[in-house]
């Protein structure tokens, strides 16, 4: 959609057009709400601005840029948003040309923008191409925007990055004197003033500019944007986010300015939508919902892995005073929310900081107490050197609790918690469990909270795989549980949330092989996993992991060091390709994971 020529008037109507469309979408699909609602305007005025066709338009984690989707020819596709061969809520190049990088996780902007610009200057494209990036407070939590910010500021490479403001958490503005001040600086007289005044003052020696910087700081302290400032980086701010005129005139003013410019801007969450509008976190992700009420269409009945996690720890928590954790900006979605409440000096939300969390629960594993560093499986990527170098190697008892292992559905290839098996398992003192339901959850942090080495607990988003089995027993080092025994040459072999999918697998077959929770793939239950070879050579392996350095292949590792070669496995785990978006049970269809499937082919051997 060229909206280059349209009215100021009718870009208003255009952006209530986009908020109705998302809001219709959302509240039937699911998907991001608030955040991208209040950036409406934002990428409105990009678009009206700037050229995406051409310039490089770079969302930070790209949650936020549905408006951007339907302002370049996928307004009637959006309707197929996050459904299994629909439309990506993230930016995929992939869906269009104009989507400039993949992007799900956050603070990865500033450093993509740094590197197109590095590009744009080596191909002497500075006159036709500029980088515009979006980028959340919350996301400038994270150590890499600074680092990007860091360098950026030292090379002056020509860049507008809009700091989309949406909880007010650099800095309140200061009312009138502030919005004066924000134009003021935005103005070419100010620009040419400052530019006349650096010249003026560089033939009065290291004395004038001395005074001239404390003169302009001075002026500027009412306003967040000296932090920038002595980064190098030109602050304009902060701005209105819902004036469209304001963010049209800001914005071509920093596109003309030849250096790097933050744009400070400052959003509603939810604009437009009353109900959803301010500081209301459950707004930021939703479930399809009325759109009349608000309320979610469809509640479950079965309790969740993450909510039995909060249980269990709790549990802990209220009979150890040295139990303390951590999350990354996911206080609720890892249900730490409970015990930061209850025990605020114990239980902390240190932002988007993954590798700050792990290395900080080093230090307080050092010193004695018991820290369970609560992060998704995907985010726990991010802080991968540290629990190398800040946990394993000294053998701290950090205890990595990894929601969303496995197919996490609608979110798609960015969100997958396909890997922490595969990168956790060569690390030394590592150890990696997983429970099957919910009793067995309980044991296994009961064990966690007295463990004295570094371990990994892995569990599913949403509920563990209902199926009818023995109870669950205390978890020890290393040990596994045969849960069915039975004669056949067929062995089940489930790990974590795939022993439930073992179980239901099973239903499907007249031949009933035997079942054993494996609990543990590092240290493997060695003399278990003899038993069972002297009397079932078929081993069938059930982990919602990748294939690659996953549970089959820590058997198969096992098999050849024991000179073991009369038992062949097959792994049901996810084959080498990223696995994409939509309802997690369409997914496993398309890959073959559903248990009539799986019962199929170990039927046909």
């Amino acid at each position: 959609m060229n909206i280059k020529n349209f009215t100021l008037s009718e870009l208003e109507t255009l952006s209530q057009n986009i908020r109705d469309r998302i809001l219709e979408v959302v509240s039937t699909n699911g998907g991001h709400l608030s955040s991208t609602l209040g950036a409406t305007e934002i990428i409105v005025a990009m678009h009206k601005v700037f050229d995406a066709s051409k310039d490089p338009f770079i969302f930070d984690v790209s949650h936020q840029s549905y408006a951007h989707k339907l302002l370049t020819d996928r307004w009637e596709e959006f309707a197929t948003l996050r459904q299994f061969d629909g439309l990506s809520g993230y930016t995929k190049p992939s869906e269009s040309s104009m989507d400039y990088f993949v992007a799900g996780h956050s603070s990865t902007s500033i450093s993509l923008g740094v590197g197109a610009a590095k590009a744009i200057a080596l191909k002497n494209e500075q006159e036709s191409r500029i980088p515009v990036v979006v980028i959340g407070d919350g996301a400038m939590s994270a150590g890499m925007a600074y680092e990007a910010l860091n360098e950026l500021g030292d090379r002056k490479y020509p860049m507008v990055i809009i700091l989309n403001d949406n909880e007010m958490s650099i800095a309140k503005p200061i009312g009138a004197i502030s919005r004066m001040l924000s134009s003021a600086m935005a103005s070419p007289f100010y620009q040419r003033f400052k530019r006349k005044t650096e010249q003026f003052v560089d033939n009065f020696g290291e004395g004038a500019h001395y005074l001239a910087k404390r003169f302009e700081e001075s002026f500027k302290l009412i306003t967040p944007g000296i932090l920038f400032e002595e980064m190098g980086i030109e602050y304009i701010g902060p701005v209105d986010g819902h004036d469209l005129k304001s963010l049209i005139d800001i914005l071509s003013m920093a596109k003309g300015m030849g250096k790097p410019v933050l744009v400070h801007v400052q959003t509603i969450k939810g604009k437009g939508y009353e109900i959803a509008e301010g500081k209301h976190e459950k707004w930021h992700g939703v479930s399809p919902f009325d759109l009349k009420s608000g309320t979610a269409n469809t509640k479950s009945s079965v309790k969740n892995a993450t909510q039995i996690y909060a249980e269990a720890l709790m549990i802990q928590a209220d009979k150890n005073n040295k139990i303390v954790g951590v999350t990354a900006a996911m206080p609720s979605g890892t249900g730490l929310t409970q015990l930061m409440e209850k025990y605020p000096n114990r239980f902390w939300d240190v932002a988007i900081a993954e590798q700050h969390a792990v290395t900080s629960m080093g230090a307080l594993a050092k010193e004695g107490f018991k820290p369970f560093c609560t992060i998704y499986s995907t985010f726990l990527q991010r802080g991968y050197d540290q629990i190398i170098h800040d946990v394993c190697l000294m053998d701290l008892p950090v205890v990595f609790a990894l929601d969303r292992a496995g197919i996490v559905g609608e979110d798609g290839e960015t969100h997958q918690g396909a890997y922490d098996i595969s990168f956790l398992r060569l690390i030394p003192n590592m150890t990696l469990c997983a429970p099957r339901d919910e009793k067995s959850f309980h044991h296994i942090i009961e064990y966690a909270a007295s463990y004295t080495h570094p371990c990994s607990v892995r569990y599913p988003r949403g509920a563990f795989l209902e199926a009818d089995l023995p109870a669950s027993i205390p978890f020890e080092t290393g040990k596994a549980q045969l849960l069915i025994s039975n004669e056949s040459e067929i062995l089940f072999i489930g790990y974590g949330n795939g022993v439930g999918r073992a179980a239901q697998t099973m239903a499907f077959m007249d031949e009933k092989p035997s079942l054993l929770d494996l609990r543990f793939v590092k240290p493997l239950d060695t003399q278990m996993l003899h038993q069972m070879a002297q009397s079932h050579k078929k081993w069938y392996v059930f982990s919602d992991s990748s294939r690659m350095g996953g549970v089959g292949s820590a058997l198969l590792e096992w098999l050849s060091e024991e000179k073991i070669t009369d038992v062949r496995i097959v792994s049901f785990e996810y084959d080498d390709e990223f696995i994409k978006h939509g309802n997690t049970k369409l997914v496993e269809e398309s890959l073959g994971l559903l248990p009539m499937q799986l019962a199929a082919k170990v039927i046909a051997g």
